[in-house]
């Protein structure tokens, strides 16, 4: 297969690579050249040709334990997909706070832990590129995704910070917001809705596109933005949602 990116001699960590867009990133990387190591808290069903680890992202001593597995292996550390989350479908006024600190855990803690776990490594070697897995729940507001949206929007802020902290030192911080996109997430939210027909055909029809995005899809942006294609972008929100956002 011919792909559109190179990197080979290249090692990229993938948070949440066992499944859905993480999983699609994780093969996109296999098969452009890359060494791919994937950080899940159920990895074995993670693509084939990746290394895997079970790893809890938001916990800073098991992460910078795989981080410095990863490091010591390789020399190096090119990029990572921080692309773990989990997700609740509640509005305010029924969240609940453990909701809240849960969602926030995983979904932003564990992108600050993921960042500040491989910045070291990427200072040293001069370059390096993150990218964060966003939601559209961070760009415009969603019914019933309170807790979730907060950790979205907290994602977008520290990304912000570290690409104008670091750019000077060959660091670039980007964020992929996906729409509506065929995977096991997706099918919690249909389940969580108990009418599942007219849930689908909700969720498909509000795309001007009028269909789902395809996980590979989310994966060719993400990869996209970690590329040397994207030398020169840093700090950006790439939303690829069908239009959903702009309508």
């Amino acid at each position: 297969m011919t792909t559109k990116f190179d990197f080979d001699g290249q090692t990229a960590i993938v948070t949440g690579g066992a499944s859905g867009i993480g999983a699609a990133i994780t093969r996109l990387l296999i098969e452009s050249g890359a060494t791919v190591y994937v950080a899940d808290v159920d990895p074995e069903s993670a693509p084939e040709g990746a290394l895997r680890a079970e790893v809890d992202v938001a916990d800073w001593d098991s992460m910078t334990a795989f981080v410095d597995d990863v490091a010591a292996q390789t020399g190096r550390i090119d990029a990572i997909f921080n692309n773990a989350a989990i997700n609740a479908f509640t509005d305010l006024l029924d969240a609940t706070v453990d909701e809240f600190e849960r969602i926030m855990r995983v979904n932003a803690r564990g992108v600050f832990v993921g960042m500040k776990a491989v910045l070291p490594s990427m200072l040293r070697a001069g370059r390096g590129a993150i990218v964060n897995t966003g939601s559209t729940a961070a760009v415009i507001g969603i019914d019933d995704r309170a807790s979730y949206s907060a950790s979205k929007g907290a994602v977008v802020a520290l990304t912000r910070q570290v690409a104008v902290q670091y750019a000077s030192r060959g660091i670039r911080a980007n964020v992929v917001h996906p729409g509506t996109t065929s995977s096991p997430m997706l099918t919690q939210v249909i389940a969580a809705a108990g009418d599942s027909g007219a849930t689908l055909q909700r969720l498909t029809t509000r795309q001007p596109i009028n269909r789902m995005a395809d996980a590979t899809e989310i994966a060719s942006a993400a990869v996209y933005l970690a590329s040397d294609l994207a030398s020169y972008v840093t700090g950006v929100e790439l939303t690829v949602d069908g239009g959903w956002t702009a309508a």
